[in-house]
Formats: C-alpha cells, structure tokens, sequence
C-alpha cells in the first residue's frame, strides 16, 4: 500500500478533529515540535482518548534522516512527564497514536525543572480580565484542587494562587481568536467531570 493511501485509511479511521498532519506542512524540526505541542495541548482540553500524528517516515529528508518524525517523538516524551499525554506509540512507520492525559494529569503534574521550557507563548491575560461567572468556577475548581490534594480549609490568598496556575495552564491552551472565557468555562468543567468520577 503507498503512503499516501496509508495516510488516507490513518485519517479516515480517526477523523480531521483527531489527526494533525504535520508531513505535508513543509515545516522545519522545531516548527512541526511546536505544532505538534500546541495542538496536543488544546486537543487535552477538547477532547478524550486517542489522537493521530502523521509526522511521515523521513524518506525524502536530507540524508534520510527523519526530522519531523524525531523531533515529534521528543515532544512526546517532554508532554507526557508533563501530563498532557498518557502514553503513545507507532501505529506505522511515519505516525503515532497518542492517548491525551486526563485534564487532572496536567493540574497536578510537577513543576518543570529548571531549565526545560514549552515552546507555548505566555498569556498576556489574567483571571481579572475574566466573566464573573468564569471566576467563580474557577475559584470552585481550584478550591476543589486543594482539596485533593488533602488541604483543609485554604486560604482565599492559596485559592486565588492555584486559581491563577489553572487560568495561567488553560489559557495557554487556547487556539489563536477562541473566546478565552468559552474556553476555560469547557475546560473547567471537563475537569470538574474528572474530579467528581474520582470521587466515585
């Protein structure tokens, strides 16, 4: 079968929402690493379960050498020690199958060490910014947070800190041009959904 009817069953199996194509961009290593970033993030914050990259084999690059497909599995690595994605894996030569990490995976991950960076760029926003509404679920969910984490009655000036670590990880998420309060209102409660079924 050739690659391009490969990639046509790869893409039909999991449907546009669920596949990014980054062989056909013509993209350098580092540019096709931070597509593949920002996308898998945002998709986290969408979507459950099992994603597709298509990053191709490498046949046509310089001396053989797979760029995009290396720099992708990079990537991978870095994104589930940070709690994006829960594991991943070959599914042909020049794609992977991704299982994106509940949003609970990304707000109790570690803090990154020293040194090591994501290509996201920072937000300019800030939780002030924000619909009344949007606050007082975000102010829920990192009450609901602390809480996990086994603190008793937090302080308002601890809430309003893990309020602004989640604004700080969600809005980093969101796609160029989204309603950022849209988006943080879908991410807020896909991750209530997580914390009320382990509660379960």
């Amino acid at each position: 079968m050739r690659p391009r009817e490969l990639a046509s069953i790869e893409r039909a199996r999991f449907g546009p929402l669920r596949t990014l194509n980054v062989r056909v961009s013509l993209l350098s290593g580092e540019e096709s690493a931070r597509r593949v970033e920002s996308w898998l993030r945002s998709k986290q914050v969408e979507l459950s379960g099992d994603v597709l990259i298509i990053t191709g084999r490498g046949a046509g690059s310089i001396g053989g050498v797979p760029v995009i497909k290396e720099s992708t599995l990079r990537v991978l690595n870095r994104l589930r020690r940070a709690g994006v994605i829960h594991a991943f894996g070959e599914d042909t030569a020049g794609s992977f199958v991704v299982q994106l990490a509940p949003l609970r995976s990304l707000l109790e991950a570690p803090a990154r060490r020293k040194g090591s960076r994501s290509s996201l760029p920072k937000t300019k926003a800030n939780i002030q910014g924000l619909k009344s509404e949007t606050r007082d679920q975000l102010h829920y969910l990192a009450s609901r947070a602390i809480d996990a984490l086994g603190v008793k009655k937090p302080s308002e000036s601890q809430i309003l800190t893990e309020m602004e670590r989640h604004f700080s990880v969600f809005a980093r998420t969101a796609p160029v041009g989204v309603d950022i309060d849209r988006w943080l209102n879908s991410a807020i409660s896909r991750a209530l959904i997580e914390y009320a079924e382990e509660d379960r």
